[in-house]
Order: C-alpha cells, then structure tokens, then sequence
C-alpha cells in the first residue's frame, strides 16, 4: 500500500516563498516553483508547529515592506 498525505508515516517539508509564506509539501516530492525548503522535513504535525512558531506576521512581505515605507 502507498503512503498517502494522510497516513501517520507521511514525511512532509517545510516551504517558504518569495512573500516568506509558509506551507507544506509532502516530502520526495519536488518542490514547485517559487517555493524553497525552509524548515525541517517531518510528520505533518512537527512541520506545522514549526511554521506556528516562525510564522508570527501572515502580511505577505511586499505588504510589510509598503506598509513600513508609508510610515
């Protein structure tokens, strides 16, 4: 039987785009455009604690960066 997204087993990465907004992606598999590692590769429950903790501003951060120059 294969390993699906949902089993207990399934290993997942830790990704981060260009807005530095996080997700995840099953592991092995590649990583789509406009997206990098940035995190550990675990079960899905150690990826999203991860992404709890570094994830505190969810504003992408073109937003943050136009937001900080309009004072």
């Amino acid at each position: 039987m294969s390993e699906t997204n949902e089993s207990p087993e399934a290993q997942f990465t830790v990704v981060m785009n260009d807005e530095e907004q996080y997700s995840i992606w099953p592991a092995g598999k590649p990583i789509p455009a406009g997206w990098r590692e940035n995190g550990p590769t675990a079960d899905k429950q150690v990826c999203l604690d991860h992404i709890a903790k570094v994830w505190t501003d969810m504003r992408p951060l073109s937003l943050r960066k136009q937001m900080e120059s309009a004072g």
